[in-house]
Order: C-alpha cells, then sequence, then structure tokens
C-alpha cells in the first residue's frame, strides 16, 4: 500500500514515520520517499488501519495504492 503525504518530508522524518507504522504492524516493510513525499507500507493490515499512526504524529495522508 501506498500513502501521499500532504507536507514535506525531511530526512529526520523518516525514522519517525517507520516507527509509527511499526506501531500498526511490528512486521511492516516500511519505505518513505522523501521526493515523492510518498510512503509505502508492506503489511497484511489494511490500509485504514496505518491512517491513525500518521493521524497521531501529524502527517495529513491520503490511500493512493490499497
Amino acid at each position: 500500500m501506498k500513502f501521499s503525504v500532504k507536507q514535506h518530508i525531511h530526512s529526520d522524518d523518516i525514522a519517525t514515520l517507520e516507527h509509527a507504522m511499526r506501531t500498526v504492524d511490528a512486521d511492516a516493510k516500511v519505505q518513505v520517499d522523501i521526493d515523492t513525499k510518498t510512503v509505502s507500507v508492506d503489511s497484511w493490515l489494511m490500509p485504514e488501519e496505518f491512517i491513525v499512526a500518521f493521524v497521531d504524529e501529524e502527517y495529513d495522508v491520503r490511500i493512493v495504492e490499497a
């Protein structure tokens, strides 16, 4: 699944985003692309379950690929 982040992502955001996604699924594989402002998550869970983790960290996102 892939999420589009509406604000800019900086290099120091990567660890925060990875940690936030792993609070939902500890085994998730997370890739953050600063240039395209996207976060890809490889998990068996539904994309909507990860939205809460983004909101908790104050990131405004939308699902672009389920």
